[in-house]
């Protein structure tokens, strides 16, 4: 699915251009043709660092394009690529990758069960339901570091069911964490990866904002946060296992930049769906909708970017998610976990859509361009200068 305005938005992504000078290239999405501007701007942080990204790249002259979306799009699937042409890459390069937790009540009650099931999915049925009777209050309309949650983190301390995830979800001081390494993420069409001792996971379809290093939010994307819930059951300081592992991000396909078709209000409206589709035959569906999200998307960025900590390239936000998967998918009782070879789509009718396939991390290409061997090849095809300043 491409998004339903897809003609109207300003779309900027990353592809790999192979050949004698193969490399990632920055483009431009327009009229339903992907263009090469990387020899202008060659790394999305320094297009992104722009006071007016939207203007610069209206102004820039494009000459051939490099190839069409349909074309991109059907290349980009790692099953059926054809090396010898572009596909495409997470749409972000230098950018420190961030995620918020427990944002959404619903998940935040999902996060509770896995710490008190310490990773057992088989546990999660009878724990959900008593927790939502000890807690007796509708989680979704408290506001977080309010009067009435400090209250009910009073009450609920009395009664010993008091949680390190209820502090995050409704304290005054949100989660965010390193959800992976800059360069490290995957994007459309290429397998994601899950760490092969984890039994419970599941995937997290999430919007995902692109800030420049002054915490200007320049435009989102798609993402999906995946997520070990027997790892991060277990322990909560199993949280890096949990979920920075090879090929475990995903984002894209395009980030749509802020204009004046776009901008943070479609953001906070925005409906995100997940389908899951198993070679087993299994079909599982789910949304996430933004607003139902406890905490502002702004009020996130502000705390993570401020006075105590900066980030020079700028950073991605993925802003959490209301999707938590309860369907079971064997065994009654037993809940969702990921299979090898399960395709999983995210979209979002102003995003388009974000289609991953499942393998583990181990058995998922290795990551090999940090920020060395991208300078180098930059270096190589002429492109150093544009990587940090665009001309």
């Amino acid at each position: 699915m491409l998004a339903k305005d897809l003609g109207q938005g300003t779309w900027i992504s990353r592809v790999w251009i192979p050949g004698a000078t193969a490399g990632p290239a920055v483009v431009l999405l327009k009229d339903g043709q992907v263009y090469d501007i990387s020899v202008r701007v060659a790394t999305v942080s320094a297009l992104l660092e722009l006071d007016d990204p939207v203007q610069y790249l209206r102004r820039l002259p494009l000459e051939q394009p490099l190839i069409s979306l349909g074309d991109l799009l059907k290349n980009s699937d790692a099953g059926l690529r054809d090396s010898t042409q572009p596909w495409l890459l997470a749409p972000i390069d230098l950018q420190a990758v961030k995620a918020a937790g427990v944002t959404f009540a619903t998940s935040m009650l999902e996060r509770v069960v896995e710490e008190q099931a310490k990773g057992d999915p088989a546990k999660a049925d009878s724990i959900r339901a008593t927790l939502v009777d000890s807690i007796g209050a509708d989680l979704g309309q408290i506001v977080p570091g309010s009067a009435q949650a400090a209250a009910l983190k009073e009450v609920l301390i009395s009664q010993g069911m008091w949680s390190q995830y209820l502090e995050v979800g409704i304290g005054p001081d949100a989660e965010i964490f390193t959800k992976a390494q800059p360069l490290s993420a995957v994007g459309y069409g290429s397998d994601i990866g899950i760490h092969p001792k984890s039994s419970w996971n599941n995937p997290e379809p999430e919007v995902v904002l692109a800030v420049s290093s002054r915490g200007k939010i320049q435009g989102a994307t798609l993402g999906n946060d995946v997520n070990l819930r027997d790892f991060e059951g277990r322990s909560a300081l199993l949280l890096s296992k949990a979920k920075d592992n090879n090929a475990s991000t995903a984002l894209g396909p395009f980030i749509r930049l802020f204009d004046e078709t776009f901008g943070i209000e479609d953001v906070r409206a925005a409906e995100v769906a997940l389908r899951v589709v198993g070679e087993d035959g299994f079909i599982m569906d789910g949304s996430s909708s933004m607003n139902q999200i406890s905490r502002d998307p702004q009020d996130l960025v502000a705390q993570t970017l401020n006075e105590n900590h900066q980030y020079p390239d700028g950073f991605v936000l993925f802003l959490g998610t209301l999707f938590a998967p309860k369907q079971d998918r064997d065994q009654p009782g037993a809940g969702f976990t990921h299979k090898e070879g399960d395709m999983v789509a995210i979209s979002s009718a102003k995003f388009g859509t974000l289609v991953n396939r499942v393998t583990t991390s181990d058995q998922a290409p290795a990551w090999q361009m940090g920020y060395l061997a991208l300078l180098d090849n930059l270096h190589s095809r002429g492109l150093v200068s544009a990587a940090f300043k665009p001309r």
